[in-house]
């Protein structure tokens, strides 16, 4: 198991080696759909958003998600990964550098989880069949990949990972969960395939490790290469955390730098992945603001049904720690970290880094006030009304945070100054 004894337990704010990047500190914002982009291609209010996040004081932030091609995006402005967009991209890798952090492009691709747009002909998915995710847009039906499709989603990786590192990412996170393309192989509730990509949890990893192998055999040299996995799917039917270890342990052997621990899948167990409901009232709120009239019906059919989940800290740390006794390469735990003691205790757990997303929007610079000793703990009360922003025009934010915010202000004049001299 690798668990530092007492004396070697490693400071969150000690810089750690990842594959060929050295991070200043173990804090790392979490890839979380940013929404900021507009005809595929970022926004200055995403490179202002991460540069907030990297003068806020994270070693490494992540830009989510960067579609491989059009055809794996799940939202229709989504960026997606082309040489025309490589000024936008070297725009933002700038801002963060300027900052003194590293920033990781999380690449992915949804299959058949394309839920904001209607997309021609079949979409590709492990299995074939009736798609659920799709039934809002049109997109009802999905077809089992072939061996031509995998190999043509892996080139596609691989020259997203290229582009990455054209673009000046410092590292790339391959997703492969929560329910896109890659995590429809993985997960049971998706593929039912019956030859070698099927069955068995390591023949469900197959496929993913097959991507992880070519990314890193491209870039890795130059960048680190992460893959975001499932300790868990959540639901009974679903992968556990003993399918968890497998896909652990195939993706070190194909030699990841380092795992990102997340769960749950957005359609069937969103209450897994954030630890608490989804924040219903807001998400019906944004889509009547977008004219998405049938999405906030559903949404709302769906509260009516949805059992209460209260929220605690570290929600996934009994699944992680059982991966991280099962791997020895290093480990990013995430996950209802909100304090600098959930850092303290992720890192005396034997992970490497501590990974972040609401607690980050809430107080950008949280990572500098827990340094400083003028915080120990977010503001968020993990209300989840910033995931709803996914789905509107500005992008994800903290409902909280706005003109009456005395610290949001703070940061932005901050920033603004910086931006200034």
């Amino acid at each position: 198991m690798n668990t530092p004894d007492t004396q070697s337990i490693p400071s969150p704010f000690e810089p750690f080696n990842l594959g060929p990047l050295t991070l200043r500190n173990r804090f790392i914002k979490s890839g979380a759909n940013e929404a900021m982009c507009l005809d595929g291609r970022p926004t200055a209010a995403l490179v202002n958003h991460h540069r907030e996040l990297a003068a806020g004081g994270v070693g490494m932030t992540t830009a989510a998600y960067l579609a491989v091609s059009a055809i794996g995006r799940t939202l229709p402005n989504q960026t997606w990964l082309r040489d025309e967009i490589l000024p936008d991209l070297r725009a933002l890798t700038d801002a963060v550098h300027a900052e003194g952090a590293a920033i990781s492009a999380q690449i992915t691709h949804g299959g058949s989880f394309v839920t904001g747009m209607h997309a021609k002909g079949r979409l590709m998915s492990a299995s074939s069949g009736l798609n659920p995710a799709g039934l809002m847009k049109g997109n009802l039906l999905q077809r089992k990949m072939n061996e031509a499709d995998m190999a043509q989603v892996t080139a596609e990786f691989v020259e997203a990972a290229k582009l990455a590192r054209a673009g000046g990412f410092d590292a790339v996170e391959i997703h492969m969960g929560h329910g896109y393309l890659l995590n429809q192989f993985i997960s049971p509730m998706s593929n039912r395939r019956n030859d070698e990509y099927g069955g068995s949890a390591e023949n469900r990893v197959r496929f993913p490790a097959r991507v992880l192998r070519a990314v890193r055999e491209a870039v890795g040299e130059d960048l680190a290469v992460l893959a975001k996995i499932n300790v868990a799917d959540g639901p009974s039917r679903g992968a556990t955390v003993e399918d968890g270890i497998v896909t652990a342990q195939v993706l070190q052997d194909a030699g990841a730098h380092m795992l990102v621990l997340s769960g749950g899948r957005n359609v069937e167990s969103t209450w897994f992945m954030f630890g608490s409901n989804m924040n219903r009232e807001e998400i019906i709120k944004v889509m009547k603001l977008t004219g998405d009239r049938l999405g906030a019906f559903m949404m709302k059919a769906a509260a009516a049904s949805e059992r209460k989940i209260d929220f605690r800290e570290m929600y996934f740390r009994e699944y992680s720690r059982k991966i991280r006794a099962a791997v020895d390469l290093p480990l990013a735990y995430l996950g209802g970290v909100k304090s600098l003691d959930n850092a303290e205790t992720a890192m005396a757990d034997g992970f490497d880094c501590v990974v972040m997303a609401r607690a980050l929007l809430r107080d950008p610079d949280l990572v500098a006030q827990f340094r400083s000793g003028a915080m120990r703990e977010s503001r968020c009360d993990n209300c989840n009304g910033c995931v709803a922003y996914i789905y509107h025009p500005d992008g994800t934010r903290c409902v909280y945070r706005g003109a009456n915010d005395p610290q949001a202000n703070r940061i932005y004049a901050s920033l603004h100054s910086a931006r200034s001299s």
